[in-house]
């Protein structure tokens, strides 16, 4: 029987045009109830069955996340920035830094554009804070991954031993003494950038951990819960950059082909990703040359925003490079996608940006090319140097990873070890851990995660 999650690589089939029309015009309830009508036609193609599966729990999710109407986006901002004008939010929508939906034919706006704005636009956080009183400013200290990405030139590398405590509770709201619950929580996985893997502590003390090359590692408990309590686990592992100089270098194709496919439904060569990617190579045949022509057309051209739950994003890799927007994991895709589309062997990685202070998620991705074997970049990182205008930084970033990453996962959309039975939070990445019950999977607004970096010691 197939698994539920198998579902989404059906997604981009396409509605049926009358839910579509529902659909993109809010009318959310509608398209459900005429999901559920088609659903239950013993003639409905398998294909479209699970598409419409897919598609049925995207919907559902669609409304959470876009909470505001525009009064309530307007009042949000001014909270911060009393003078903020009308005019300037439409610019910010028609400039693709707001996101929003239909809801009943009415825009609705992104729970989290007010966040996104302070990073993704410039000056818009100095506003913030000039209506601080007394004034703040923004803080400073040494920049330590520059300083780490200049000792990695020097010396060839750098290691670092990383301590890191993750744990998720579910929120009060959601328990009930007695329930069943499987929880997961991503640890890191043997790769080439780590080994030394320590799994310190783990509380409760069932808590199995994957095998070392699971493609998204987790350590994974089943109990039942006569009282709410968290979930916790400290693991330590060395982690090792070497550095590539990849702009004094050629490259020799290579065929990987576990690397090289489509995987629907976001790793796609639609005929604009194939037209993009023929276009940004267009006379270059070194494959290292061609990886770089990606890398430098999102560095330079896409704008870093907050996005929705990937679980309602749809041909990831495609609408980013239409829309020219996204964060880590969208930009990540579309370097995929686009080297894939190019003969070149890609594939994923995420887990933690674990250091030199803080740990938080993050995704990037990884390249084969020869005679070097598998290289990185972190486009993401990329487009925050050019925005800043650290070109030697953003140039780093492609074939390079700075010394503070926690790996546990080299697949996109890969099943966990010990498999959920219910829709996952996020169904394609494993960054901040899933809880289900016996009767659904746990929504992400539904527990608390957190990720504590310990220690980072030099070695």
């Amino acid at each position: 029987m197939m698994n539920i999650h198998e579902t989404l690589k059906y997604q981009n089939i396409g509605l049926p045009d009358d839910i579509l029309r529902r659909k993109l015009h809010g009318d959310f309830s509608g398209a459900l109830r005429l999901i559920d009508r088609r659903l239950n036609e013993e003639t409905l193609p398998q294909p479209m069955r699970c598409c419409l599966i897919a598609q049925r729990e995207m919907i559902r999710r669609l409304p959470g996340e876009f909470p505001y109407d525009r009064s309530q986006a307007l009042a949000l901002i001014r909270e911060h920035i009393p003078d903020f004008t009308e005019e300037e939010f439409d610019e910010l929508v028609d400039g693709r830094q707001i996101r929003w939906i239909y809801n009943q034919g009415e825009m609705r706006f992104f729970e989290r554009f007010y966040d996104s704005l302070q990073v993704s636009v410039p000056g818009f956080a100095q506003r913030v804070l000039a209506n601080v009183h007394p004034p703040v400013s923004e803080p400073s200290r040494v920049n330590l991954l520059d300083k780490a990405i200049l000792e990695m030139k020097q010396q060839g590398s750098l290691s670092n031993r990383i301590r890191i405590r993750a744990s998720v509770r579910i929120n009060d709201a959601c328990f009930r003494p007695g329930m069943f619950v499987r929880v997961h929580i991503p640890i890191p996985s043997a790769c080439l950038q780590q080994r030394d893997i320590r799994i310190e502590s783990v509380f409760p003390n069932n808590g199995q951990p994957a095998p070392e090359n699971a493609l998204q590692r987790t350590v994974c408990w089943e109990a039942n819960m006569e009282e709410n309590r968290e979930f916790s686990v400290e693991y330590s592992y060395i982690h090792t950059a070497v550095y590539h100089d990849v702009y004094n270098g050629v490259g020799q194709p290579c065929t990987l082909a576990d690397y090289l496919r489509e995987e629907a439904p976001h790793i796609v060569f639609t005929p604009y990703i194939r037209h993009l990617a023929q276009s940004l190579t267009q006379g270059i045949r070194d494959p290292l040359h061609k990886a770089r022509a990606f890398y430098d057309f999102i560095t330079r051209n896409m704008h870093y925003t907050y996005m929705p739950s990937y679980f309602l994003l749809e041909n990831i890799a495609d609408t980013c490079a239409r829309d020219q927007t996204g964060d880590c994991g969208v930009f990540a895709l579309l370097f995929i996608t686009l080297c894939r589309c190019a003969g070149i062997p890609a594939q994923w990685q995420s887990g933690l940006a674990a250091g030199p202070e803080s740990a938080g998620c993050h995704d990037w991705a990884a390249f084969y090319i020869e005679p070097y074997g598998w290289l990185f970049a972190d486009p993401s990182f990329g487009v925050s140097a050019h925005r800043s205008g650290k070109e030697d930084r953003r140039r780093f970033y492609f074939g390079n990873l700075d010394p503070y990453r926690m790996v546990a996962n080299s697949a996109f959309q890969a099943p966990f070890t010990v498999e959920k039975k219910h829709w996952r939070a996020d169904p394609y990445d494993n960054q901040s851990g899933e809880i289900e019950t016996e009767e659904r999977g746990l929504r992400s607004e539904e527990y608390s995660w957190d990720s504590k970096l310990l220690s980072v010691e030099r070695l």
